[in-house]
């Protein structure tokens, strides 16, 4: 019986399998740390094979700091990690679809990429600033141990450590680009196909954020940077001038992504002549001269009564004459005095409304965005009255307002989509998320992520029992969505304004170091079971939901059968029993349901016949999936 892996996917490995299946000449062999042999990728092969030149050299144009490759390496490695689910710190845990994740947001997104990959639509995140006393987070970027000791820095609760990134370090940028690199390339793999990123940034690093976002994203995904002004000028400032203005920076998974906000409605008549098929007009008209379209420079003759209409040689027609004849007969002309309620004094552009739905598909009744963002979008000022009346008081410094958030959810995400911010500070975006939805009766889900960075003991956070911002962020939506509850009693009664608490942790497996022949004899009784004396049921639950990539945020049921804990997750997307000594009529009453992935504790079969018996049971109940049987039943 196959074993569960609880390790996040190898991307390494997976990238040369995909490599080797379209350019096989370009795997070689290569030993590892311990000399074992593994496939490699001969980078020279890959580039010539790629190139219709000669490549001669290592000159390109390419942005590149100390650590990027670090950085890529510390992307693409595997981890031991797992989720604890939290139900007693979550808000209605049994029916919620959102989800809050602490922990540091490089290893979450790494154990999101099975059950999330391609699966949210939106993406927004605030990172820090890199202003000299933001906290970024330490990953490895291959520092001695000595640069290490250097270090001044702080520990979270989980004595994981974070450090300020002062302009006196050597590696300043360095740092700051290849934290953002390691987990941007991590976000793109969980954005839809027409999913978007939006990245608030100010001016200390906008230009890197943009050149690492044109590399893992392509330039050519490129959509806009949107000025956001984040407060009225100061006086007080360098060289006199008041940087009032942050950006929002904005790239799209593929050419698929289209943005757009409600626009007026449109004017469409309904007229005998064309009974239940509402048409309307447009100008017939374009803004080029005779000079430069020659061919759309001719006067339009209306058949029915020979008055002429000549073009304006400043002002051309918009179609050429061969195309007026093709638009004529198909109805798509229409002249002064056609209709007594049309006041024109030109011919006019007819239009089929069948044929704006057809083509405008969802975004039928939609304009296209500016980024030019309206004045009352919201400013810094405004995101913290917004905390602070919630709060009442200062209990976060700078966060965004709601307003701001939810206006960028707004032009891309319909009402059942997905967004994420794995920098969720305050989480704001999950507080716009639930405004949003309470607006337009949508059932958009929301996932945060946040490193349980420490509140400072001075701060009034602190002080009112917020010992870090994971606290506060959870709080925040639990204050936000009873409020938003309250002011629109009559639209929000399906609203949901929960969230599953969910905490990175280590493996819920035990850690092997030895050989067997390593052990003493009194410390085998402790290995008789390979899962952590602290973990629960639901522990291993979730633990299973990663490694066989299903979404965290669906219902689940548990039940006694003869004696046993059976959980029924999502009806029967996954049956688990985890108890010991499972007798076999737990093992059949499974089977019967016929669940599309079933798991057992290893330790709950004494023997190699007992586990080879468990097969044998599903492959009676269910002789159509029998070739399958050995992927769907596993333990751990």
């Amino acid at each position: 019986m196959e074993k569960m892996k609880f390790e996040t996917p190898d991307l390494t490995s997976e990238n040369i399998e995909k490599i080797a299946a379209l350019f096989p000449n370009c795997v070689t062999e290569m030993r590892d740390a311990k000399g074992n042999l593994k496939h490699g990728i001969n980078f020279e092969m890959l580039k010539q094979m790629l190139s219709p030149d000669v490549v001669d050299g290592d000159e390109c144009y390419e942005f590149t700091w100390v650590g990027k490759k670090a950085a890529i390496v510390e992307a693409n490695k595997p981890i031991r990690k797992t989720l604890r689910p939290c139900p007693e710190e979550s808000k209605n845990w049994d029916t919620t679809e959102n989800l809050y994740i602490e922990g540091d947001n490089l290893e979450v997104l790494k154990l999101l990429q099975e059950a999330y990959l391609g699966k949210v639509k939106m993406i927004y995140i605030d990172p820090p600033y890199n202003t000299g006393n933001d906290f970024i987070y330490a990953d490895d970027f291959m520092r001695s141990q000595e640069e290490e000791n250097e270090q001044m820095g702080m520990y979270d609760e989980d004595d994981n450590r974070l450090f300020k990134n002062t302009d006196s370090n050597g590696r300043f940028h360095s740092d700051w680009c290849s934290m953002m690199y390691s987990r941007l390339m991590l976000a793109r793999n969980l954005l839809a196909d027409d999913g978007v990123i939006f990245i608030s940034i100010d001016d200390n690093e906008v230009d890197n954020l943009k050149k690492v976002c044109d590399e893992l994203f392509g330039a050519i995904n490129y959509v806009a940077t949107f000025p956001w002004r984040k407060r009225t000028a100061k006086s007080d400032v360098p060289f006199g001038v008041s940087q009032d203005y942050e950006w929002i920076v904005c790239y799209a998974k593929s050419e698929n992504f289209v943005a757009s906000v409600e626009g007026k409605e449109r004017k469409y008549y309904e007229t005998p002549d064309f009974p239940g098929k509402p048409w309307r007009v447009h100008d017939l008209t374009k803004q080029t001269t005779a000079s430069e379209r020659p061919n759309s420079y001719f006067t339009i003759i209306n058949p029915k009564t020979g008055d002429e209409y000549p073009a304006n040689p400043n002002r051309t027609w918009a179609i050429t004459e061969e195309t007026f004849r093709s638009y004529y007969a198909a109805d798509r002309i229409v002249f002064p005095g056609d209709y007594d309620f049309l006041n024109i004094q030109k011919p006019v552009l007819r239009y089929w409304k069948e044929d704006d739905v057809a083509k405008a598909g969802e975004n039928f009744g939609r304009v296209p965005v500016s980024t030019k963002l309206a004045e009352d979008i919201g400013m810094s000022q405004d995101g913290t009255k917004e905390i602070t009346e919630l709060f009442a008081g200062k209990v976060f410094s700078f966060p965004k307002p709601s307003s701001l958030i939810k206006f960028l959810i707004s032009i891309h995400t319909r009402k059942d989509d997905l967004v994420l911010d794995f920098f969720s500070g305050s989480a704001t975006t999950a507080h716009a998320v639930m405004q949003l939805n309470a607006e337009d009766g949508g059932h958009r889900k929301f996932i945060m992520v946040q490193l349980p960075e420490p509140c400072d003991e001075q701060s009034e956070a602190y002080k009112a029992g917020y010992k870090n911002i994971c606290e506060i962020g959870k709080e925040r939506i639990r204050r936000a969505g009873e409020k938003i509850k309250e002011e629109n009693p009559l639209t929000t009664q399906d609203l949901d304004i929960g969230f599953r608490v969910l905490k990175l942790d280590d493996s819920n497996m035990k850690d092997v170091y030895y050989a067997a022949d390593d052990y003493e004899q009194q410390a085998l009784a402790g290995m008789i079971s390979n899962i952590k004396e602290d973990r629960t049921d639901l522990d291993l639950l979730f633990g299973c939901l990663l490694d066989w990539g299903l979404p965290l945020s669906l219902p689940y049921t548990s039940e006694q059968i003869n004696g046993c804990t059976v959980h029924t997750y999502n009806d029967g997307d996954l049956i688990a029993c985890f108890d010991s000594n499972i007798p076999e009529s737990v093992v059949k009453e499974i089977a019967k349901r016929k669940p599309l992935r079933a798991v057992f504790r290893d330790s709950s079969f004494a023997s190699s016949p007992e586990k080879i018996n468990v097969f044998e049971i599903f492959k009676l109940y269910m002789p159509e999936d029998a070739d399958d049987i050995g992927k769907r039943v596993r333990v751990i």
